[in-house]
């Protein structure tokens, strides 16, 4: 009976085990495919938030009617107010006609001139606060602004439009002995000067300038028109003119000629104004048919009488100020009626003379949407302040409201990963600049400085941290004493618990300092750490064996902390006399004369050490293990049979090891590629594309901590970092996924040592 209860107890035990074993088996599988399906959610997460981006634009028709008050004569300019409710329509009988734009029913009627005037030019300046000017047959001109106030009552809110004149009613009488009438004008407006250019009937060219103490870009009207003082100044013989624009900072006059030339004249001093140069835009049997600035006033968009659109845009040269091409778009084939430029981003809508709507953003060089919206030609058209409306006039007087989906305009893959020509940049050029304080501002997506910035970093970690890991994982697993490599591997492994803010913080404030300093000593420890380990190694071969036998076998290495210590501390103090005596006192600036090597404080030699050492217990746990782990019947078997020490580590346990020493050198990249905090704290942060040890960077995962925060929900920008997250991700896939093939690759050819 015994033996009975004996037997039926083993057999109840093995099978609670095997119930046991299989729980967890279920249980280590379940939390297996759990990280799979985190890792894939996250994923479709980041694609999800990433996808609307890539939507293409959309239009559609949501309201007809006829031309509103038409007795007041034919449509100069169109206007749309920022909640998309009232339009403003100018005439050439000198008023303003505002109107419901979904049903075109007139609202109120201004005349901005007296009835014995009559306008003949017409311009529009700062699309965003409604500046107008109007030029009239007695050599006057009339600076107008329409504005529309927010009326809060007790059951609705109402828009109520107006007109103001900020620099008062009196029309402006551009020059006292040309009285000719204006058949061109150009306006500009800024807080403390505006600019006028126009040219008249007698074919002078008249600049005047507007100095005035107060603002005319308030919102809120004042009780008093603006007092200011004028200055003019005329060219006279002015032919050929097409049309007249002033650049925004008011330094540069376009004078667009009807032979297809752009003269650009610098209007700085107006009293000393210089003409630059002329300069043929288009060069075969075409026209220019419509020219206007695009948003900032610094770029040209030229449309000519083949459906072609350019842009062009002033550049410094060795000739000086250039005008250049930068990019064009031939998507439309008629001629180009009008261009309209959006007032917050870098895009603008064209029609032409076929009826085709065209919508383009200048930066990311796309065609967003082309679209024929009416068999009659498009005279006039206006794009709301969000872009998300607009209002266009045919030749037969009829009107359309189209309602447009264009969120993400600014995204393509020219802007992500290839080099884009920006305004007022010499040439193209890679930029990371997400955000301005001013609406004119073209943003720069450039995701290119991101990525190589964050290869740049894990390189420069990775040389750092690999030799030292592998090398010392290898010595503390196959040389050192196992008394000492209980101290040692604990105590490099521990390092990994070190938080990373800390290391970026050292990095920051202690070590990039104490390296800028001692700059040449860190060069000379490059060149004296070898060189005094392998001298101390042949004095030690040297000494005599009852020496060497007091120093138990496995502890050698113990003896080379101190002289380590006293190579770095040489270095270091050799440091500023080497500085003094080879760089003339400044290392940093002899690498800027020498090889033109610009250096910062917190640059990349920072970044690899910093980071090498948060790298290092990663590399450096695995492959010791690796190493230890290698079956010691394959060890003595190669001693055995006459291999020398060495000859077996590197034929036998290295090769043995090697899929596991590779893992831990991918595992220690990808941990380098996702650093935030060491890069964020230890660089200067900058996006800039340069190899140079002495330059900085800035990093994907360091940019999305630093602007996350600040990125509107839903915007560009903030998508765009989610994609910044998703190259992030896809690079980390991938060098785990390289590192597990060759990993696969090496364990099934070393299995059979």
């Amino acid at each position: 009976m015994p033996e009975i209860n004996k037997t039926l107890t083993a057999k109840q035990g093995y099978n609670l085990r095997q119930v046991k074993d299989r729980l967890m088996s279920w249980f280590m599988g379940l939390g297996g495919v759990s990280v799979i399906i985190a890792i894939v959610l996250i994923f479709f997460y980041l694609l999800y938030i990433v996808y609307p981006m890539f939507v293409p634009a959309h239009m559609e028709r949501a309201s007809e009617y006829t031309l509103p008050a038409a007795d007041k004569g034919s449509t100069l300019h169109l206007a749309i107010e920022e909640q998309n409710e009232i339009a403003a329509r100018f005439t050439e009988q000198g008023s303003v006609t505002f109107f419901n734009i979904n049903t075109g029913k007139s609202l109120e009627t201004t005349n901005l001139i007296e009835s014995k005037n009559k306008v003949t030019s017409f311009a529009n300046a700062k699309f965003s606060k409604g500046f107008v000017a109007l030029g009239l047959d007695n050599g006057k001109a009339l600076i107008a602004r329409h504005t529309y106030k927010l009326v809060y009552g007790e059951t609705k809110r109402t828009i109520v439009p107006q007109v103001v004149y900020p620099l008062g009613l009196q029309q402006i009488q551009l020059n006292e002995e040309h009285r000719a009438p204006l058949t061109q004008l150009a306006l500009r407006v800024d807080e403390e000067q505006s600019t006028l250019a126009a040219k008249s009937s007698d074919n002078t060219l008249i600049i005047t300038r507007l100095t005035h103490e107060d603002s005319p870009l308030e919102d809120e009207a004042a009780d008093e028109p603006i007092e200011f003082e004028q200055n003019s100044v005329t060219l006279a013989n002015i032919h050929d003119v097409n049309s007249l624009l002033i650049s925004g900072d008011q330094r540069l006059l376009f004078v667009v000629h009807n032979s297809n030339d752009i003269t650009l004249v610098d209007i700085t001093d107006i009293e000393s104004m210089e003409i630059l140069n002329r300069k043929k835009i288009i060069t075969d049997d075409a026209k220019i048919s419509s020219v206007s600035f695009l948003t900032g006033e610094i770029s040209l968009l030229i449309g000519d009488n083949k459906g072609r659109i350019s842009q062009w845009f002033p550049v410094k040269s060795k000739q000086g100020l250039q005008l250049n091409k930068i990019r064009s778009f031939e998507t439309q084939h008629s001629a180009i009626s009008q261009i309209i430029t959006e007032q917050r981003r870098k895009g603008f809508a064209a029609v032409d003379t076929n009826g085709q709507l065209g919508i383009y953003h200048s930066t990311a060089r796309r065609t967003l949407l082309s679209e024929k919206a009416t068999n009659n030609t498009i005279s006039h058209l206006a794009v709301s302040p969000r872009a998300n409306v607009v209002l266009m006039e045919d030749d037969q007087g009829n009107y359309q409201r189209w309602n447009i989906e264009n969120e993400h305009p600014e995204i393509s893959w020219q802007v992500l990963w290839e080099e884009v020509w920006y305004e007022s940049y010499e040439e193209p050029e890679y930029i990371w600049q997400s955000s301005s304080s001013s609406n004119d501002f073209e943003p720069k997506f450039s995701l290119m400085p991101l990525a190589f910035g964050t290869l740049k970093a894990a390189l420069y970690a990775m040389l750092f941290a690999v030799p030292l890991a592998i090398m010392g994982a290898i010595y503390t697993a196959y040389f050192m004493s196992p008394v000492m490599r209980t101290y040692v591997k604990p105590t490099i492994e521990i390092m990994e618990a070190l938080p990373t803010v800390i290391l970026g913080f050292l990095a920051g404030l202690w070590l990039a300092p104490l390296i800028e300093s001692h700059l040449p000593g860190v060069f000379a420890l490059l060149f004296l750490m070898p060189i005094g380990v392998l001298l101390f190694a042949f004095a030690w071969h040297t000494l005599p064996t009852k020496i060497k036998q007091t120093i138990p076998e496995g502890w050698l290495a113990a003896l080379l902390i101190p002289v380590i210590i006293f190579i770095g501390w040489l270095a270091l103090s050799l440091s500023l006399p080497m500085e003094a005596f080879f760089f003339n006192g400044d290392m940093k600036a002899w690498l800027g004369t020498s090889f033109g090597l610009h250096y910062d404080q917190r640059n990349s030699l920072v970044v690899g050490i910093a980071m090498g050492v948060a790298v290092i217990p990663t590399i450096f746990s695995i492959t010791e293990d690796a190493v230890f782990s290698v079956p010691k019947h394959l060890t003595f078997g190669s001693l055995a049979l006459g291999a020398t020490t060495w000859q077996t580590l590197i034929r036998v346990v290295i090769l043995t090891a090697s899929p596991a020493i590779f893992s831990a050198i991918m595992i220690g990249m990808g941990r380098a590629v996702g650093e935030t905090m060491i890069v964020l704290m230890a660089t200067g942060n900058t996006p800039v594309m340069d190899m140079s040890v002495f330059q900085g960077m800035r990093t994907l995962s360091a940019n999305i901590a630093v602007e996350m925060p600040e990125a509107e929900v839903e915007s560009t920008h903030y998508r765009v970092l989610f994609l910044a997250a998703l190259v992030l991700f896809v690079f980390t896939f991938f060098f785990n996924t390289i590192a597990e093939i060759v990993r696969q690759r090496l364990r099934k050819k070393y299995s059979s040592l």
